[in-house]
């Protein structure tokens, strides 16, 4: 996730008197506002548990009122200082530091706890209203969920909540996958919007553990809304023989074989993003980015109108970041207001095009974030099976926390990047009759990545995510 405070207020406090707030913004959007004081005491609590020697440096205090250019030096300091302890293992998902911000979001919100009702979807449109607190956190939400759907408890962790916006045509926008500090119901309240709900969605890339989840009956209908949602909405492509066949297995009530075929599709499991700007092959190039499969999938429109299509793999990224700037002029960042303020987001990765030839590729988009945090997702998958480790048990244990490649993996021999489409592809045809809805009884999602080979990592590149990235 991308802390950032990319602004602060002056606000009224007790006795008619003033105080400068520090917003802090996760992925670009407001999370909470919070003052000096409660950072410094956050700060101190940390040290008392963890001892000084893992605690990152933090902005001391002054005797007199800060100067504008002092406010903004501390913001800066400020806005170091949570990312430092958001990307520390230990305190980042300490919940210690979790509980502050859910604390801060419901305070910055002003909504008190008390007994409400949460609507979250499912692939198909259809809706599970679940009696939560406002306080609730993600996992108790998520877990409310599961009780109410009858999923059982070793198959929740396959799952997560996703913030997610619907456009007047039915687009999709996928805004973040739902953290442990936050709370899902002020997160979707404090947007006021009815473009803005909840989304329960399959976590897990690797087609394989697929499997796992056909072999309940809710999983195996959860599974089978989120495909029958993709391919309506053309994120899997299908020609006119396969809608064929899957009309048919649909007529048939047969969910498992019409998953297996959407298993053989070109992008299934894969999450598609809006519309952006990049700058490989060419700067300025329009994209359509699409994640799964242990890529990043590039369908660029070129400046002389031509179509090129291409991948770049997760094992062939040395590392990525994340950056946010505010809009400046003269100089100087605009001043913005807390709801308004127009943060830009970017993704830039650092490729392996060839044996000795490393490249910068960006991407500018307010997704950007949901990007890092796919391929951080699929840098942990692909870890813990290479290691030897349990997928199943780091899903089943929501593990969090980042993986990160040794000095002697490799990269391997790059592909072919963003050759022309093929022009003998069947056109997409989408479902022309909307597929049958599933009923509340069953229902689920699917991603889809195949296992690697150890010969897949060569040369001493770091596998990681530059600026807090985990699922």
């Amino acid at each position: 996730m991308h802390f950032s405070i990319p602004e602060t207020e002056v606000r009224s406090g007790e006795n008619r008197s003033t105080y400068v707030a520090y917003n802090i913004h996760v992925n670009g959007v407001l999370h909470c506002r919070v003052r000096y004081s409660q950072l410094l005491g956050l700060h101190e609590q940390i040290k008392k548990e963890y001892g000084n020697n893992v605690v990152p440096a933090f902005p001391p205090k002054k005797i007199f009122t800060l100067t504008p250019a002092e406010v903004e030096q501390r913001r800066e300091q400020l806005e170091k200082y949570m990312q430092a302890v958001r990307q520390d293992p230990m305190l980042g998902s300490s919940e210690l530091f979790n509980s502050f911000l859910r604390k801060a979001q419901q305070e910055t919100q002003q909504i008190p706890t008390e007994e409400a009702q949460l609507e979250v979807y499912l692939s198909n449109g259809q809706k599970v209203k679940v009696d939560i607190l406002t306080s609730d956190q993600t996992e108790d939400v998520l877990e409310a969920v599961a009780t109410k759907l009858d999923l059982p408890d070793d198959l929740v962790g396959y799952f997560s909540l996703f913030l997610v916006r619907e456009g007047v045509d039915g687009g999709l926008t996928f805004v973040r996958k739902l953290q442990e500090f936050e709370l899902p119901y002020v997160s979707v309240s404090s947007l006021h919007s009815s473009e803005f709900h909840i989304v329960l969605r399959k976590s897990y890339w690797d087609t394989a553990y697929d499997s796992d989840v056909m072999d309940n009956r809710v999983g195996l209908n959860l599974l089978y809304a989120q495909t029958v949602s993709d391919i309506e909405r053309g994120w899997i492509l299908v020609n006119k023989d396969q809608h064929r066949q899957l009309k048919s297995l649909q007529e048939k009530g047969s969910k498992k074989e019409f998953i297996r075929l959407g298993q053989t599709l070109k992008y299934f499991g894969y999450i598609k993003f809006d519309p952006c700007v990049t700058d490989f092959p060419e700067k300025g190039c329009h994209v359509i980015v699409s994640a799964g499969n242990n890529e990043l999938n590039f369908h660029v429109k070129l400046p002389n109108e031509q179509m090129k299509e291409g991948s770049f793999k997760v094992t062939r990224m040395r590392c990525w970041r994340v950056t946010s700037s505010v809009p400046v002029a003269n100089g100087t960042a605009t001043p913005c207001s807390s709801a308004k303020c127009e943060v830009k987001l970017e993704l830039a990765f650092e490729y392996l095009m060839s044996k000795d030839r490393l490249q910068w590729v960006t991407v500018t988009s307010p997704q950007a974030i949901m990007m890092s945090i796919c391929l951080q997702s699929m840098v942990d998958e692909l870890m813990v099976k290479k290691s030897g480790g349990s997928v199943k048990k780091m899903l089943r244990k929501r593990h969090n926390g980042s993986i990160h490649r040794s000095d002697s993996q490799q990269a391997v021999k790059s592909p072919p990047l963003l050759d022309s489409p093929d022009p003998n592809r069947e056109q997409i045809v989408k479902l022309s009759t909307k597929l049958n809805s599933v009923s509340l009884r069953g229902i689920s999602a699917s991603n889809s990545a195949n296992d690697i080979s150890g010969t897949d990592f060569h040369g001493n590149y770091a596998f990681e995510g530059i600026g807090d990235d985990d699922l």
